[in-house]
């Protein structure tokens, strides 16, 4: 008896485990800097489906110049949305030379989609505002090794 209890609690323990790694925030993913304009951001790079599926969800907070910036294979009409994301964001759709094609303000724990007014690779949230505090707006440029590349 003493034998099962053990090893209905070590499962109890292994699955619980598992449930909060599924649930807890991206932590360990790359980082780049990246510019805009006199700011620099620290941004952690989203660039598998599972690190993009899993984005922001979850995180309780973020440092005013860390974001996430998503990278996708090949430019598309990309759309994002906020669920189980409590954090208000701001999403930046941008071109491959850095361009932010448009922005969108995203609210927390929502499924309404945010779209790219035209085909990107690359998806910039920052906390919502950021962008707009610092005068940034279609067509205003990021700079950094992800835009260089192309």
């Amino acid at each position: 008896m003493k034998r099962l209890n053990a090893l209905l609690a070590s499962a109890l323990c292994a699955l619980s485990f598992a449930a909060a790694a599924q649930d807890s925030p991206q932590m360990n993913l790359p980082r780049v800097t990246l510019g805009a304009g006199m700011y620099q951001i620290d941004a952690q790079v989203a660039q598998t489906p599972d690190q993009r599926t899993t984005g922001l969800m979850y995180r309780k907070d973020m440092p005013q110049y860390e974001g996430m910036l998503f990278v996708f294979e090949q430019p598309s009409g990309l759309c994002f949305w906020m669920k189980n994301t409590v954090l208000p964001l701001t999403a930046a759709f941008v071109a491959d030379d850095g361009t932010i094609v448009n922005l969108a303000d995203m609210k927390p724990q929502t499924t309404d989609s945010h779209c790219a007014a035209k085909p990107v690779r690359f998806v910039l949230e920052m906390n919502q505002g950021w962008f707009a505090k610092r005068g940034m707006k279609a067509g205003s440029k990021l700079s950094g090794s992800p835009f260089s590349a192309h």
